[in-house]
């Protein structure tokens, strides 16, 4: 069994998460390019296709962490595999859906998958590699995520405007069997019952403990000791329970804000920055690359320091969409800003969840790791559910402006919970002076 002690970078296995990550994210997003198209052939509204990314994203809120449970004991490798085969038969229903209600259905049965498979590969990944690479490794597992908006959905977008957005969901679905291959061919089997699944959990636990903002050892401990009144102790919050709370909340808010825009931005760009539909695949895909420039900086510098790096990237992303406002109506400008939003933004959901692993105590990391995934896509699905509403009451042009305020309030929110979580360090450290004093002055025994 291949083990996190590995000397070489495990680039195979790590590609076919990439691969594997990208064709998820592919499935759950290609409806923002298709929203004219697939709401002209259903009968229903633009704001209606965008309830189905609602559907999805909020099917993996309320089931990802109780199918997580339910599934622990299943063998990781097999169980990654089933559910890219579930994933490809949810976009097998979704191509051939005749009634709205049907798609619906379809999009529930992929969101049970995609909520279970986004849970659990990033301790697949760390489990892969030593502690000091797990920043790389997610990197790349991640990195397909990324590519997704890269390739994926202005693909599907260019491909479902040539041939029919069924033909590209279609097309989807073949190639998502052909990543489940690709992931029981190369990713390296941890274990095939269920004492090895529980080692893996345990393994990969151990490669995400290590240093963190708050200090090295603080994620190990689970809970803290705090000296009272002459030696007596209490248990108190973790700050590092607590930064987990407060991570899911900034990253799932600041989801709400960045999906009520992206869901619709197809109809955005045609109507409110000049841009002509045929450039629609065109802007998605420079969108995308943007994005992964966002996410090589990650791996490359931000990654190091998260706490510095999100707050920075967040009020640069409110930046640049006031820029869609300012050059609306302009093509060029606004297409530039539009890509300049890419690379802020890309880099943002790959520093929440290492902020979030960092700050994970050992005993919770894949539930935390669950608890990100449901507070991800519960932004996803809140956004889309936000920003259908405001489209049909106050149109397009409030959507920037609403993000700008969701944007500029969770930035707030960000700094001063990471205030509290130095404050709350600081008391740990000061108990557990005060506790080596006071075993010192008992003296040995």
């Amino acid at each position: 069994m291949t083990t996190n002690t590995a000397l070489r970078f495990p680039w195979a296995g790590l590609i076919a998460l990439a691969v594997a990550s990208f064709l998820s994210i592919s499935g759950e997003m290609l409806p923002t390019g298709l929203l004219p198209e697939m709401g002209g052939d259903l009968g229903v509204s633009e704001s209606s296709v965008g309830l189905l990314v609602s559907v999805f994203a909020f099917t993996v809120v309320f089931t990802s962490p109780v199918l997580t449970q339910l599934t622990s004991r299943f063998p990781r490798h097999r169980l990654l595999v089933g559910l890219i085969v579930v994933l490809a038969v949810g976009a097998v229903g979704t191509a051939l859906a005749p009634t709205y209600g049907l798609m619906v259905a379809a999009r529930i049965l992929g969101g049970l998958a995609h909520g279970v498979f986004w849970a659990i590969t990033g301790a697949y990944a760390a489990h892969l590699v030593p502690p000091d690479q797990v920043g790389r490794a997610l990197a790349v597992s991640s990195s397909g995520g990324t590519l997704a908006f890269v390739l994926g959905v202005p693909l599907g977008t260019a491909l479902g405007q040539a041939v029919g957005w069924r033909v590209a969901f279609g097309i989807l679905a073949v190639l998502m069997v052909a990543g489940a291959a690709l992931v029981w061919r190369l990713l390296p089997d941890v274990g095939s019952g269920a004492a090895d699944a529980e080692e893996f959990r345990l393994q990969a636990s151990q490669a995400m403990t290590g240093a963190t903002p708050l200090g090295p050892g603080a994620l190990a401990t689970g809970s803290i000791s705090i000296v009272r009144n002459g030696g007596t102790t209490r248990e108190l919050l973790d700050a590092s329970v607590l930064g987990v709370v407060l991570s899911c909340i900034v990253t799932g808010v600041f989801m709400v804000g960045h999906y009520s825009l992206y869901t619709y931005i197809a109809p955005f760009l045609e109507r409110s920055s000049g841009l002509s539909s045929s450039s629609l695949s065109v802007a998605l895909f420079a969108y995308g690359i943007a994005g992964a420039v966002g996410l090589l900086l990650v791996g490359l510098a931000l990654g190091r320091r998260p706490a510095v790096a999100i707050p920075v990237l967040m009020a640069l992303v409110a930046l640049t969409v006031v820029g869609l406002l300012v050059f609306e109506g302009s093509a060029v400008p606004s297409f530039v800003v539009f890509v300049v939003l890419g690379v802020t933004f890309g880099a943002l959901p790959p520093l929440l969840q290492v902020r979030l692993l960092q700050l994970a105590p050992a005993r919770i990391r894949d539930i935390s790791n669950s608890f990100y995934t449901s507070s991800f896509n519960a932004g996803i699905g809140g956004g889309a559910l936000i920003g259908g509403f405001v489209l049909s009451g106050a149109g397009l042009g409030a959507l920037p402006r609403l993000y700008i305020v969701i944007a500029v309030v969770v930035l707030a929110v960000f700094v001063v919970s990471d205030r509290v979580l130095v404050v709350r360090d600081r008391r740990r450290k000061a108990a557990r002076r005060a506790a080596r004093a006071a075993r010192a002055a008992r003296g040995p025994r």
